[in-house]
């Protein structure tokens, strides 16, 4: 019987973005060799485990953030794969998230949203956080939108006081932000902290503020009030992808692009963000009664009772604000629900129908396709596979 290779793994296990990595490099585990796998009891930053220095394997995988581990991952001289942007080892292949993807998705959740003034909050000391604020602040000025960002946030943790510190300066800074103002986290915890921050300061989410994380982190973002909105990371092929190059190079291979950068699947959109920036008081108001009541199936005529004015010109000033009708939000609003109960539940779509506002799956299923380009069961099948 053929020796299994003996691979390290230097992944923290205590987020959901690195736990989706180390669940890609099993499914190419499972897909063509199983490996032996030594895995470090690793939180993020830590230092490089002691029993690296005496470790004879194959292969390596880790996490690179800080220049000890870099160090102590090239003193082995085995192939290795960083999965960390920080690139303190450039001579390693490096798989990553494209920060560059991630912020222009943030910034086009939040502009589609309406809002013209954006906001970030970052982990200063961590490589990634910086470009994820260098390309959010660069998509934010091609967008026309005036930009602030947390000065000096390092979210160091150290000691009781200097957390209590970066709280009341986050709170401060977020009270002071131009409103309404949609930010962006650099991931899901420092999203987590600015809408604890929110609530503490008595800042209106997603009214006055609408945040969005990265990593979809679903215990994370469902935890936090309200729940938060993030980008989902493609973290199942950046697992994929790399133990399949680290198998490559182990087999005397040669990789010839040495960054390869993961494009992330979409947003995951929750309350946090689920609103739009509107000046016009009356729009404000009939968006906001279809955000709580479309899956109850209502119609164009139930929002005159709300603001009452001619259908006509309840529409003329919708356009005017949204670029699309009260019809359309409408439909859009129950579509969100349907893409719901499709990835988080087994329901059939005729059991799906009038819990989104649809009298009849066969209507559904019509709208749903020239809406989003695939049907329902296309739609769940392809969001599923990522969850494997």
């Amino acid at each position: 019987m053929a020796k299994r290779p003996n691979i390290a793994l230097l992944i923290e296990r205590s987020n959901a973005y690195a736990r989706g990595v180390m669940r890609g490099i099993y499914s190419y585990m499972r897909d063509h060799q199983l490996w032996s796998i030594y895995l470090a009891d690793q939180g993020l930053g830590n230092s490089p485990p002691d029993w690296l220095k005496n470790w004879h394997g194959e292969g390596i995988i880790a996490r690179i953030i800080t220049p000890q581990i870099a160090k102590a991952v090239l003193a082995m001289k085995a192939p290795s794969v960083d999965v960390s942007g920080s690139r303190l080892a450039p001579s390693l292949l490096c798989v990553e998230t494209d920060n560059r993807a991630v912020a222009r998705m943030a910034v086009e959740h939040l502009t589609q949203r309406g809002f013209k003034n954006l906001a970030f909050c970052g982990i200063d000391h961590f490589a990634w956080s910086r470009e994820r604020c260098h390309w959010f602040t660069h998509f934010a000025e091609q967008a026309g939108c005036s930009l602030t960002t947390l000065p000096a946030a390092t979210s160091s943790g150290k000691s009781s006081v200097s957390w209590q510190q970066e709280d009341i300066k986050l709170g401060e800074w977020l009270r002071g932000l131009r409103k309404p103002c949609g930010v962006m986290a650099c991931n899901d915890l420092r999203g987590w902290q600015v809408l604890e921050a929110c609530r503490r300061v008595e800042v209106a989410v997603p009214d006055e503020l609408a945040v969005i994380g990265v990593d979809n982190d679903e215990l994370l973002c469902n935890l936090t009030d309200p729940p938060l909105s993030s980008i989902i990371c493609d973290t199942l092929r950046i697992g994929y992808e790399t133990a399949e190059s680290l198998d490559a190079m182990m087999r005397g291979q040669t990789i010839a692009d040495m960054l390869r950068l993961i494009e992330p699947l979409g947003v995951c959109t929750r309350p946090s963000s689920d609103v739009l920036a509107i000046a016009d008081s009356a729009v404000s108001t009939a968006v906001r009664y279809i955000r709580e009541h479309a899956i109850n199936g209502i119609k164009v005529e139930n929002l005159l009772s709300v603001v009452p004015m001619s259908r006509s010109i309840l529409e003329s000033r919708f356009k005017k604000a949204l670029g699309r009708t009260p019809h359309e939000e409408i439909l859009r609003v129950q579509l969100q629900r349907v893409k719901q109960l499709l990835e988080e539940t087994d329901m059939s779509l005729a059991e799906i129908a009038p819990r989104a506002g649809f009298k009849h799956p066969e209507y559904l299923s019509v709208a749903f396709k020239r809406e989003e380009g695939v049907s329902p069961g296309d739609y769940r099948s392809k969001r599923l596979k990522y969850l494997q």
